[in-house]
């Protein structure tokens, strides 16, 4: 059990530590700090679609939408890219910069951004965030309180007067309303900020977002449930490896972890040294000496087919005067060699 846990954090560490070493992760994607698991939420990010008759059922044709309940409106919002929705006369945005709002809503006939695209996705601690910046200026608390007293004083005047001049009313009317229609922005730009939580069952789309509230209409807080929240391993270092990668990267590290407990435990227990403290030392000595006398026997064996130089000769053969021939030495080499394999 504990080498196979070894294992598990020593391979976890290698991942980890390949997948810090690619300096070029893809927009949209990074890396827990953490735990090392690799996040892609380029999965639920919407791409326009060039073809809407080659669409797939499953392609979406819309960005994604979370329902506003009680603050009058919905929210339309993308991942890591602008929405696929053509905006115009989005309130305090360039004209340029409308085709990069990623977040936005209606309200009583304008469009309000609530933050520009970002690719590029944060850990605070163990949550997943996503932020979106530089949207449409934030209206002065202080003006809206006083345009609200306004509207009220206006009710009043208004039931009063029912027998004024009704031009009079009118122009009264016209100069209140261009007050009413001109808001001090208070110098900040509307955001947005978005929770990425795991789903690991969806049930439809692959993303499920959720309107959380908003103090000040200028910070909106919003929650998305997906799959491309839970992270994993990525991509690129599972076709880079390859399952025989993996079982090679996971044989090495058994390996090693074989060679150094066994070398810690013949040390600490055992009190070996030099080679001896290797673990099961006395096997693989024997299987050692087993390969080398194996390879004598076959060099030895297959010398005899080959070429000879000129100048030296064969060994002696059997002869009258009863020396040994060339087989018999091979004989009593072999049981030499036995005898030492015993021994």
């Amino acid at each position: 059990m504990r080498t196979s846990s070894a294992i598990s954090i020593l391979l976890n560490l290698y991942i980890s530590s390949t997948l810090a070493a690619d300096s070029q992760l893809k927009p949209c994607t990074l890396i827990a700090p953490l735990t090392g698991q690799f996040y892609d939420l380029n999965i639920i990010t919407v791409q326009p679609l060039k073809d809407h008759k080659k669409a797939h059922k499953d392609d979406r044709v819309e960005s994604w939408h979370a329902r506003g309940y009680d603050y009058g409106t919905n929210f339309t919002m993308n991942f890591c890219a602008p929405v696929i929705e053509t905006l115009e006369d989005v309130v305090g945005v360039d004209e340029a910069l409308w085709k990069n709002v990623s977040a936005y809503y209606n309200m009583n006939g304008k469009t309000y951004s609530i933050g520009q695209a970002s690719a590029e996705p944060i850990f605070r601690g163990r949550e997943l965030v996503l932020n979106y910046t530089d949207g449409s200026p934030c209206e002065d608390p202080k003006t809206k309180r006083r345009q609200s007293r306004e509207l009220h004083d206006d009710d009043e005047d208004d039931r009063k007067d029912d027998d004024d001049d009704e031009d009079d009313m009118d122009d009264d009317r016209a100069d209140k309303g261009k007050d009413k229609g001109h808001t001090k922005p208070s110098g900040r730009t509307k955001s947005s900020i978005i929770s990425l939580t795991c789903d690991r069952e969806p049930i439809g789309a692959k993303a499920h977002v959720s309107f959380l509230g908003t103090m000040d209409e200028c910070t909106y807080i919003f929650k998305a449930k997906s799959i491309a929240a839970c992270g994993g391993i990525t991509q690129d270092t599972q076709s880079t490896l390859g399952p025989g990668g993996v079982f090679g990267v996971i044989a090495l590290i058994a390996a090693a972890v074989y060679l150094l407990g066994g070398i810690a435990y013949q040390r600490t227990v055992m009190h070996q040294r030099g080679w001896r403290q290797l673990p099961n030392y006395a096997i693989w000595a024997g299987i050692g000496s087993f390969c080398y006398d194996i390879l004598i026997i076959l060099t030895s064996s297959c010398s005899r087919f080959l070429p000879h130089r000129k100048g030296y000769n064969q060994l002696p053969t059997s002869n009258r005067n009863g020396r040994g021939s060339r087989s018999e030495q091979e004989n009593r080499l072999i049981d030499q060699l036995d005898e030492e394999w015993d021994d």
